[in-house]
Parts: structure tokens; C-alpha cells; sequence
């Protein structure tokens, strides 16, 4: 009974061994390929529009500041309404102005009487010196008052000019025709110069549209500067905050005169019409620009992965696939632009990229370029 167990447990082990040595020689599966339609990159004629942040400015804004201090005592306009350059806006107490500008004429006055009287006696010593009958240091002395007068009537009409200066300018006037904002000061508030801002003028139309270029594209911008554009062009539209497209195409202003060095961009100031004011001094757009029929790499959107923020494609090289990054433009359709990262000619995967990685082996099916069998 004895040895029959023994040898039981024998074969027993023997198995087991067995079954555990054909474990380990076992080789997993091949993965099957990966059935996969491509793609033959290439270059076609494409018609879009390149989008970029912007900001609605005015193309002349003055802010109004008063030159005198004093108290408000008049406001001539409504907040918000359209005034015309040289109309009456402000007032500030004119009394101390007009007191001292009174006082000064006064001054001036009484200093050409005393000019007339030092002219009548330098006038009198010089007949008396021709015939000898006066002291020569008696003219002298007249003739050195006579100079004295006239520089005191001098000196006396340059305050009056001054005070009546600081007279003018207690009645302010719009600088330049727009639209004026809200007032930041009320009937009888005190205001003084370099301090107080009383208001701001903003001519609205035309206005003017900022948006910060690339320095790489500086070169395209110059050339559609230089070509012009029509009133009935569309190449240059505005995208409102609320997503409507703005109804007027504009055209480039002008371009800065340097770049940024430290965000490598330059400034580029689009002027679009405002006959309905409904773009706004501060408004945020996005600015459209239409590029029509420019060769493009176009690729089918649908073959570009995306992984934590990058862009990826699979470019078939025989039987495998290698994952590529790539830089991405416009998006048109179902086809999106590649600035970067693929060339004329390559072939990629443009369905089933979800089932690939790195490396992957796949079976090439249909060509979606032209929709035959691929090689």
C-alpha cells in the first residue's frame, strides 16, 4: 500500500514539473496588426480665415484736464453725447481771474502814463542839450527813466498776458469732435491742474482695432499693407464678444515701429467704420483675416491625437507606425492646417488612430486621398 502511494506521488510531481517547464517556454501571441485607412499628405489650395485676440481703441482719445484750480460753476453737455471740437464743456470760477486780469490792465495803464510823461521829458532835456542849456547829466537821467518806463510797459503787458491766460483758460473747450464719456466731476467740485480729470473726448469714427503679431509674420502683414484693400474687401473682419461677425471689413492702418523683444511681437492697428458706434473704445474681438486660395498641408482632423496638450499623428513606414508631433493652423471643414512636422509625400494613418501607439504593426486598407487600395 506503501509503494503504491510513493509512486502515486511521483507521477504526481512528474506532471507537475511538466506542466510548469511547458509554462515557461510558452511564447505569448503576436498582437494582430492594426487595420488602419491612410492618408497621402500634400499640398491644395486652401481658403480661410486666421483668427487673432485684438482690443477696439480710438484712434484719437484726449483726456481733458483743467490748466487753473478753482470750483466748477457750469457744465455744458449731456454724458455720452457727441460734441463738436471748440464747444463750451466746462467753466471754473472766473472772479479771481478776472479781479487779477482787471488788476493788471490796471498796471499796464498806469505804466504807459508813465512812459508818456518820461518820453515828453526826455523829449524836453534833448531840445534843451542842442542849445546848451541843460546839464548833460540832467539828460542822461532822462533818457535812463524813459528806458525804465518802457521796460515797466513791457514787463506790466506780459502779466496781463499771463493773467489773462489763467482767465481763458477757466472755460474749457472740446479739444476735438467724438463722443464724451461720463464726467468725473460735479457742479462745485474743486479741481487743480495736473491733478483732476475732469472728462475724456474719443473720436469713434473711424476707430481703430490692436492686435499683437508674431515678428514671423511681419512680412505678410507689410505686403497686404501694401496692396490695400477695398471698401467691399473682406480680408479684414472683426469677430464681436457676443460671436456675431461686425458687418464692415476694415483695412491695416500701420504696423509698429519696433518689436517687443521681450514677447518678440509687434502691433498692428487695423481701422474699421463706426457709423452705428457699436464698437466701443476697451471692447474685446477677435480679428479675422481671410487667406484665399494659398497652398496648404491639409491632413483629415480626425487622424490627429491629442496627449496633454500636444498634437500627434502616426506616419505609416511600411508596416508600422511612428507616432510624430506636429504644429497645427486653421482648422477648415474636416481638414485641419500642419504648419509643422509633415512634409509632401508622407502617409499617414487617418482612421483607427485610436487602437494605435508607437511602433504599432497595422494593416494598411483604403487610401482615403484618392479612396483606392493602398499599397
Amino acid at each position: 500500500m506503501l509503494s503504491k502511494l510513493l509512486f502515486s506521488g511521483v507521477l504526481a510531481s512528474a506532471f507537475i514539473l511538466n506542466a510548469c517547464s511547458g509554462h515557461q517556454d510558452a511564447v505569448p501571441p503576436k498582437a494582430p496588426p492594426v487595420p488602419i485607412a491612410v492618408y497621402k499628405v500634400s499640398e491644395q489650395a486652401a481658403t480661410y480665415f486666421n483668427q487673432y485676440p485684438a482690443t477696439v481703441t480710438a484712434l484719437n482719445e484726449v483726456e481733458i484736464r483743467p490748466q487753473v484750480s478753482g470750483y466748477i460753476t457750469g457744465i455744458y453737455f449731456k454724458d455720452g453725447q457727441y460734441v463738436n471740437k471748440g464747444m463750451k464743456l466746462y467753466t471754473i470760477d472766473q472772479q479771481q481771474y478776472q479781479a487779477g486780469y482787471d488788476q493788471s490792465v490796471a498796471n499796464l495803464n498806469v505804466s504807459k502814463a508813465n512812459l508818456a510823461r518820461a518820453q515828453q521829458d526826455a523829449d524836453r532835456y534833448q531840445e534843451l542839450a542842442k542849445q546848451d542849456a541843460v546839464a548833460k547829466q540832467v539828460l542822461d537821467h532822462a533818457l535812463a527813466d524813459l528806458q525804465t518806463a518802457k521796460m515797466q510797459v513791457s514787463a506790466a503787458q506780459a502779466n496781463v498776458r499771463n493773467v489773462q491766460t489763467g482767465l481763458r483758460y477757466a472755460t474749457i473747450y472740446a479739444p476735438l469732435s467724438g463722443t464724451i464719456g461720463i464726467s468725473q466731476v460735479k457742479m462745485g467740485a474743486a479741481v487743480s491742474p495736473g491733478v483732476t480729470i475732469l472728462n475724456t473726448v474719443s473720436a469713434n469714427n473711424p476707430i481703430a482695432v490692436d492686435l499683437a503679431l508674431d515678428e514671423k509674420e511681419i512680412a505678410h502683414f507689410t505686403q497686404l499693407q501694401q496692396k490695400g484693400t477695398k471698401s467691399s474687401d473682406s480680408t479684414f473682419t472683426i469677430v464681436l464678444p457676443d460671436a456675431s461677425v461686425y458687418p464692415y471689413p476694415g483695412h491695416i492702418y500701420l504696423i509698429d515701429r519696433a518689436v517687443d523683444p521681450t514677447t518678440g511681437t509687434i502691433k498692428a492697428r487695423l481701422v474699421f467704420p463706426n457709423n452705428k458706434n457699436l464698437l466701443k473704445p476697451g471692447m474685446s474681438c477677435n480679428v479675422r483675416i481671410k487667406s484665399s486660395g494659398t497652398q496648404q498641408l491639409l491632413i483629415p482632423y480626425k487622424a490627429v491625437v491629442e496627449q496633454m496638450g500636444e498634437y500627434f499623428v502616426y506616419v505609416v513606414n511600411g508596416n508600422t507606425v511612428s507616432q510624430r508631433k506636429v504644429s497645427l493652423g486653421t482648422r477648415i471643414g474636416d481638414k485641419i492646417i500642419v504648419k509643422d512636422g509633415l512634409q509632401t509625400g508622407d502617409t499617414i494613418a487617418s482612421e483607427g488612430v485610436q487602437k494605435l501607439k508607437d511602433g504599432a504593426t497595422v494593416q494598411t486598407g483604403t487610401d482615403t486621398t484618392s479612396g483606392t487600395k493602398a499599397r
